[in-house]
């Protein structure tokens, strides 16, 4: 299956403008949420092919929201990549643990983020 839209979760609107436009110049249909309640509503309303998940959100952080996803049958094959500054090993071992495919420190390397986005076309 190709990626072709892509859910950006992020709480910051830095953040989500500038990774929204690297996902554009590639080519990618990009849709935002700022926390756990608009990303579920997004999800709801159309299932991206895959999700780029920060973790340090207020309300329900991304790992709890992965998880959430993961487990729920309607989402759990969408991928989750985990996008965010949380950069130790256990970090990312829990995110991959709650239901992630992959991490991603930021800040966020253009030619990585095609690369793991492209790992599951």
């Amino acid at each position: 299956m190709a990626i072709k839209n892509i859910l950006l979760v992020d709480d910051s609107k830095t953040e989500l403008y500038h990774v929204s436009g690297l996902l554009t110049k590639q080519g990618y249909a990009v849709r935002t949420a700022e926390n756990g309640e608009e990303a579920m509503r997004r999800l709801e309303e159309q299932t991206p092919d895959l999700i780029l998940m920060d973790v340090v959100m207020p309300g329900q952080n991304g790992f709890q929201l992965t998880r959430a996803i993961t487990r729920d049958p309607r989402f759990s094959r969408v991928p989750v990549i985990m996008c965010t500054s949380k950069n130790q090993e256990t970090d990312k071992v829990w995110g991959i643990r709650q239901g992630a495919r992959d991490y991603l420190v930021k800040p966020v390397n253009a030619d990585e983020l095609a690369a793991k986005i492209r790992a599951f076309g």
